[in-house]
């Protein structure tokens, strides 16, 4: 039985391990909505990252959390660095591109509780007197990511907040327009 026990070991091993190579090694996320207000409305609460507070699905999850903010405070160097509990985690997100009412384009850095960077962006596609917006992300997966793959869906928990975010934000918009 032992001699099973230490055979079945390695090869399980080396499953698991071939399992997880063969993970994508590239993930993206996407989420759209159509918000109410036009573009010139609901850009500048993506551009300003100070804004973020009052529609980002992770400000909800602790409030307590701790942001700072450097650079510009709108627009291409702007940044905002947090460190809050597990739920959100520790990182740092800088603003890289910006086009008026057209797109805001991010490097998100996350350092705790697994490190990573990737990419994310916004686009703004007016819709008569709304807005459609499209919020993603993308980036690599190294080897622990691939592995928490198998058991965690990024799509799924990701898109959910992208999901929360949106709502949240159209929220912020209609009480503006009351």
């Amino acid at each position: 039985m032992l001699k099973i026990i230490l055979i079945a070991i390695p090869v399980v091993l080396v499953a698991f391990l071939l399992i997880v190579a063969t993970r994508p090694s590239q993930f993206r996320v996407v989420r759209s909505a159509t918000l109410a207000g036009p573009c010139e409305a609901v850009f500048p609460h993506v551009n300003e990252l100070r804004l973020w507070d009052a529609w980002s699905p992770w400000a909800r999850l602790d409030p307590n959390a701790k942001t700072r903010f450097e650079g510009p405070p709108a627009g291409v160097g702007s940044v905002m660095a947090w460190a809050g509990n597990s739920k959100v985690g520790e990182g740092r997100m800088t603003l890289t591109d910006s086009r008026l009412n057209e797109r805001v384009q991010f490097k998100l850095e996350f350092f705790k509780p697994m490190a990573g960077v990737c990419q994310a962006e916004f686009t703004f596609k007016p819709d008569g007197n709304q807005t459609v917006v499209t919020w993603s992300m993308e980036g690599r997966n190294n080897f622990m990511a691939k592995a928490v793959s198998l058991f965690m869906n990024c799509d799924d928990m990701v898109g959910g907040q992208f999901e929360q975010g949106l709502a949240n934000l159209n929220s912020v918009l209609t009480s503006m327009t009351k």
